[in-house]
């Protein structure tokens, strides 16, 4: 392995995925390298707001202190606004975490990329408060509410530049690993990524989560075996047969009446669109300014809310990042 590098990062945008790049910053901290300046867009902007301030460790507390619960606690959600979370809760909270602190007191030169709706180009917050920078980088935009800095409406730096590689070269680094969170999804068959089962099956074997999934399980076919439940199973069961007898019978039917993922709701087929437009935007941004290391994690490997999801992710960031790490012998 070679010897400690100036590392400059680059973390992409993708939701709570962007737990990972915790991990992925444990590991490069592990093998010895210094990092020397960080950018960020969305999660990548918060994550990387933390690390570059010296708090990394009260945001990784945090995230893995949350669940379902909380995580609804924090949504305070706007109806007939211009998104569905306002997240003013949220700001406040990561507020807190950050001690309210100036960007340009950070130890580590720290850049937060966000959109300009009405100006159409990208925005570098590079001092300032690191709250609202990081709250303009979040804001997807129809989920969270834009936010007017400046007189300019903000929202996610996902639309322009998913993964801020070029805000890095300003400071002087041996090398750049860039942070990818929308590589091709697991379930087209691709191997990039790992396989979640294991870490799911690695983080779950704790005895209380062991006892807790026991008891849930019970719950469940006590509910399931009732005569209610039963009924309902068979009609369910009716009902597919006859649709199915109906897309044979009709080609175009067959054609057209594939059915869609039972849990696929609009703000997921939103997600999807964003990760893939995300996707080919961060292509033609590196081609013309790759990093020196790309880390790319399964764009389906966790849902954009599921915010509860900390360890799986981070754990997730750690291997993949082991893995391109080793592949380059650093």
């Amino acid at each position: 392995m070679t010897p400690g590098k100036r590392v400059a990062i680059a973390l992409g945008s993708g939701g709570a995925r962007g737990y990972a790049h915790i991990g992925a910053l444990e590991v490069i901290a592990e093998r010895g390298h210094e990092v020397v300046t960080i950018a960020g867009t969305s999660m990548g902007a918060l994550v990387g707001s933390f690390a570059a301030s010296g708090r990394m460790d009260n945001l990784k507390e945090w995230a893995l202190s949350l669940t379902q619960r909380d995580i609804l606690r924090l949504v305070d959600p706007s109806l007939g606004g211009p998104g569905v979370v306002r997240a003013e809760r949220i700001l406040t909270k990561i507020g807190a975490l950050l001690a309210d602190s100036q960007i340009e007191d950070f130890p580590i030169p720290f850049t937060a990329v966000a959109t300009d709706l009405d100006g159409r180009r990208e925005v570098w917050f590079q001092k300032g408060p690191a709250d609202i920078a990081v709250r303009a980088s979040i804001a997807m935009p129809g989920v969270i509410h834009p936010i007017t800095v400046d007189g300019r409406m903000l929202v996610d730096g996902g639309l322009m530049n998913p993964i801020p590689v070029e805000p890095t070269r300003a400071v002087s680094s041996d090398i750049t690993i860039a942070i990818s969170l929308n590589g091709v999804r697991q379930s087209q068959g691709v191997n990039e990524g790992v396989p979640l089962s294991p870490l799911r099956t690695i983080i779950g074997s704790s005895e209380a989560l062991t006892r807790g999934a026991r008891r849930v399980r019970r719950s469940t076919n006590e509910i399931l075996e009732t005569p209610t439940m039963q009924r309902l199973s068979a009609r369910l069961t009716a009902n597919r047969a006859a649709e199915d007898a109906d897309l044979d019978a009709d080609p175009l039917a067959r054609l057209l009446g594939s059915r869609m993922p039972k849990d696929l709701s609009t703000i997921e087929i939103f997600n999807r669109s964003f990760d893939t437009m995300s996707s080919l935007v961060a292509r033609y941004r590196m081609a013309s300014n790759p990093p020196d290391v790309l880390v790319t994690l399964p764009s389906d490997a966790c849902r954009t809310l599921e915010f509860h999801r900390a360890a799986e992710m981070i754990e997730l960031g750690r291997i993949m990042t082991a893995e391109a790490l080793d592949a380059q012998g650093l």
